[in-house]
């Protein structure tokens, strides 16, 4: 192993800090690459970025698949299908209640991303 890949941290999904400066700002190591690349892979497909709008913008801050699966033109198959994709990708966490199930999005990971998406530039060094 290099010295370069023993000193990399390990990206913690969990974490309230960026994970790594912005895109704009400086590459991204392979290892947080890899780590944050399924859920920015989740958020490719139309029907899950949808998805996670609703889940994220939830009043309460939690949505049934019972409202979710009416705002779409899909079997219900289709929607959990779409909906396991993001569970498994670290965007939202579920809890099933009697027969249905409730979606949370996790802000930890939303926060991880956005931080990584900012266009913001540098702070200019102080003299």
């Amino acid at each position: 192993m290099s010295k370069q890949q023993a000193s990399l941290p390990v990206v913690d999904l969990n974490a309230d800090a960026p994970c790594c400066p912005p895109l704009a700002q400086r590459r991204i190591p392979a290892e947080t690459a890899a780590v944050l690349a399924p859920a920015l892979k989740a958020l490719g497909d139309p029907v899950r970025l949808q998805l996670m709008s609703m889940i994220a913008s939830a009043e309460g801050g939690e949505v049934c698949v019972c409202d979710l699966t009416p705002a779409f033109d899909l079997t219900g198959p289709t929607i959990s299908h779409h909906l396991k994709t993001l569970r498994e990708s670290g965007l939202v966490d579920a809890e099933r209640r009697g027969t249905w199930v409730y979606y949370r999005a996790r802000p930890q990971i939303l926060r991880q991303l956005a931080a990584l998406l900012s266009v913001e530039p540098a702070p200019a060094a102080q003299p």
